[in-house]
């Protein structure tokens, strides 16, 4: 009897129950941590926020989603991610409810540390997927995974309507409700394999040694883009509409949602693609693609009076609202292909530890999510120019060309200077 090739064996039992309840439990958990790029509009106006005040409270959930997606991908790899899950999600159901008691800028800046927890489910449910597939198949299983980013989308469409009809406070209430039954479904459809579990672990400091890999720093500075870029991008999209633009808060976060929603659901296309064309070429493209759109974003809009024979000419540049929204469009599938592209290299080069580089990358990714809108919030109090958001993430996409074609397409190792020959 032959032997079924490893693309039409079956897949062990319990991987598509794992897959589907942790998809839809990453996806509350992202909308949950996207939470103050739509309230914060709002919140923002109520007590007469800076630009970076703003920035600062839509970025305090992605600092402490980011820090600790270290330790949660080595308690993953230790104790398996459906009690890790699980745990993770019912230790921030309280949190989210006290929000909508705040009052004060620092209570908001406090709870939202409590609730960034949530953003750390990426560490946890990356490699525990991950391991319910086989090689071949596992960039598509985390691209699946990974989709649970069009969380951001969702909040888009929900809180903005709960807003409207009854006040930002309700908004948290909601989502707390939202997440504790979430706890359920996931514990009833997941399961556990102690064969998955990694035996001794990493430790803290053996991950952080991973940094002085060149390979695993090169994957944080393109993840610190396709997914810390989205997340900045998601938080700081709804006000920059109604700002830019003069929109009502629904439809600017609906506009909003055109960047968030393929930037989640199409990462499970963009695992597929790495998995049938490599890692390397789809990031490739992600980059250029990215770095046309940025260009094209970071022009502000212009207006100019020459003096002509006829008498002064005024002159109008910029882009409007449609054509803006449609970059957007095309940079969120970019970047989705992105996000999964960068975890197949993982997977591919790191088979053994996916946990823990999976860990150090989503840490430089979420850190990226966190400075990010803290940083446009700065150049906005500076310059007064809202696309200024978009010249600082074209630089950031210059940086990860010129290493990828160093290290990549030329194959040349910048740290010793050395041509690296295939």
């Amino acid at each position: 009897m032959a032997t079924p090739s490893p693309s039409t064996a079956p897949l062990p039992r319990g991987a598509i129950p794992v897959l589907v309840s942790s998809t839809l439990a990453f996806t509350i958990c992202f909308a949950v941590w996207m939470m103050f790029g739509v309230i914060g509009v709002p919140i923002r106006k109520e007590l007469g926020l800076s630009a970076t005040e703003f920035g600062l409270l839509t970025a305090t959930p992605v600092l402490t989603g980011s820090l600790v997606r270290v330790p949660l991908g080595m308690w993953t790899d230790r104790y398996g991610g459906r009690v890790v899950f699980a745990s993770l999600m019912a230790a921030c159901v309280i949190p989210i409810w006290l929000i909508s008691y705040a009052t004060q800028y620092w209570h908001f800046l406090v709870l939202g540390l409590f609730v960034g927890l949530a953003g750390g489910s990426f560490s946890v449910g990356t490699p525990y997927v991950a391991r319910w597939f086989p090689k071949n198949r596992q960039g598509f299983a985390m691209g699946v995974f990974g989709a649970g980013n069009s969380g951001a989308a969702l909040n888009k469409f929900v809180a903005p309507a709960l807003l409207v009809a009854f006040g930002w406070a309700v908004v948290p209430q909601v989502y707390a409700i939202a997440l504790a039954i979430t706890v359920v479904v996931f514990w009833t459809f997941s399961r556990s394999d102690p064969a998955h579990l990694v035996k001794g672990g990493t430790s803290f400091r053996q991950q952080l040694a991973m940094l002085k890999d060149p390979r695993v720093l090169k994957y944080c500075q393109y993840y610190s883009i396709v997914f810390g870029g989205y997340v900045a991008l998601s938080l700081w999209m709804v006000q920059y509409y109604v700002n830019e633009y003069g929109l009502d808060i629904r439809v600017a976060a609906l506009l909003a949602a055109c960047f968030s929603l393929p930037g989640g659901v199409l990462r499970a296309i963009g695992g597929w693609l790495s998995d049938k064309h490599g890692a390397h070429k789809i990031t490739w493209w992600v980059m250029w693609v990215s770095w046309i759109c940025l260009f094209l974003l970071s022009y502000p809009q212009t207006e100019f009076t020459i003096q002509t024979v006829d008498g002064p000419k005024t002159f109008f540049i910029g882009l409007n609202v449609w054509t803006f929204t449609a970059l957007m469009f095309v940079m969120g599938i970019a970047w989705a292909f992105g996000k999964a592209s960068v975890f197949k290299y993982i997977s591919d080069e790191y088979p053994q530890n996916i946990g823990a580089v999976s860990g150090i990358v989503g840490l430089a990714g979420g850190l990226g999510g966190f400075v990010l809108p803290i940083m446009f919030g700065v150049l906005l109090d500076l310059t007064g120019i809202r696309s200024s958001a978009f010249m600082l993430m074209y630089g950031v996409v210059w940086v990860s060309l010129i290493w990828m074609y160093l290290t990549e397409v030329r194959r040349t190792d910048v740290m010793s200077g050395e041509r690296v020959h295939a």
